[in-house]
């Protein structure tokens, strides 16, 4: 039995899609108020075969709540951690580190009162240090406290346990995926940036990160977890791109003109304290500090490490967008 947690996120939706089409026995947790339609919706994406989506198992409970996670460890022989909340809202920041390390402490702890065979983390390039611009961060990078997001700290800090674990005797892989690109529940976590875009994004910096297909993502795990591999961490990566250019590929896949104002340092400093003030009237935050931060920082990563353990052959970030679009499109176009 493997037992998945966050499985009504993105990359966990597709996990379990991967999962019970190798004919695997699966059980997820969700929320007593998690939408598991989301995740048959993503099943669609890819199958029309609607007795996939039926094989998952499905477990209530969270990851904070200890009886829960000890019931649904029962019988189970390799779990998959990919419960967190990612947020650069500060009003979600409380949630946010307790959620990402504490939920993950508990997950560690109920693997290890079950005698869980392996554990698969899914981490966050987050988690790395930085370089000075240009260099590639691999991960030996070491992290720095200094001028790091709180999203960030949550998942150094969720590793921790992880590691800690490995100490106590839990056979663990720990992966560092960078921006995960994927269908899912559009306007949440990364999809966002496919919702701004179409809403008419104007606005574009010149900031570089790594971005990875979400079905590369999961399949990095599987094959790690079906291989002799144990207590490493690995970067899951495709390209590293300027936010300009991710951009531009996704306005031209939606068909919307490509974001044409350059926002440099000075003017994202000045939106994200207009939008904190506005926020306070009821609009929707959609910039804060951490958010004006990443987006000027210029972050390249390195995938030579898992590009080496196992073979794969990364989806380009251009092919990831279209295909996504594509799907975006089917549902907000008509």
């Amino acid at each position: 039995m493997i037992f998945v947690t966050g499985g009504t996120g993105l990359l966990g939706a597709h996990l379990l899609f991967d999962l019970v089409l190798q004919d695997n026995r699966v059980r997820a947790l969700k929320r007593e108020s998690s939408n598991i339609e989301e995740v048959k919706k993503v099943f669609g994406y890819y199958s029309n075969d609607s007795t996939l989506f039926d094989k998952i198992e499905w477990v209530e409970g969270n990851t904070l709540d200890i009886a829960s996670l000890d019931e649904a460890l029962k019988g189970v022989k390799t779990v998959y951690h990919c419960a967190a909340v990612v947020s650069f809202n500060p009003k979600e920041r409380d949630e946010m580190m307790k959620i990402n390390i504490e939920g993950t402490a508990n997950v560690i702890n109920a693997c290890l009162h079950a005698a869980v065979e392996k554990l698969c983390y899914v981490s966050s390039t987050a988690a790395l240090g930085k370089k000075q611009s240009g260099e590639l961060i691999s991960e030996e990078t070491a992290w720095d406290n200094k001028n790091t997001s709180y999203y960030s700290k949550s998942k150094y800090w969720s590793e921790q346990e992880v590691w800690r674990g490995m100490e106590e005797g839990l056979n663990i892989v720990i992966v560092n995926p960078s921006i995960i690109i994927g269908p899912g529940k559009w306007g949440r976590s990364s999809t966002n940036v496919f919702t701004e875009v179409w809403r008419g994004l104007k606005y574009y910096t010149l900031g570089v990160n790594a971005f990875v297909d979400v079905k590369d993502v999961s399949e990095c795990m599987l094959k790690l977890m079906d291989s002799k591999t144990k207590n490493e961490r690995y970067l899951i990566v495709s390209e590293n791109l300027s936010f300009k250019e991710l951009f531009s590929q996704i306005a031209m896949a939606l068909g919307k003109n490509q974001p044409f104002i350059r926002a440099n340092r000075l003017l994202t400093s000045i939106a994200w304290r207009a939008n904190q003030v506005m926020s306070w009237a009821g609009m929707r935050i959609v910039l804060t500090n951490e958010m004006a931060e990443s987006s000027q920082s210029i972050s390249r990563y390195s995938n030579a490490k898992i590009k080496k353990e196992i073979k794969i052959n990364f989806i380009p970030v251009e092919k990831s967008i279209r295909e996504t679009a594509i799907l975006f499109l089917q549902q907000f176009s008509s």
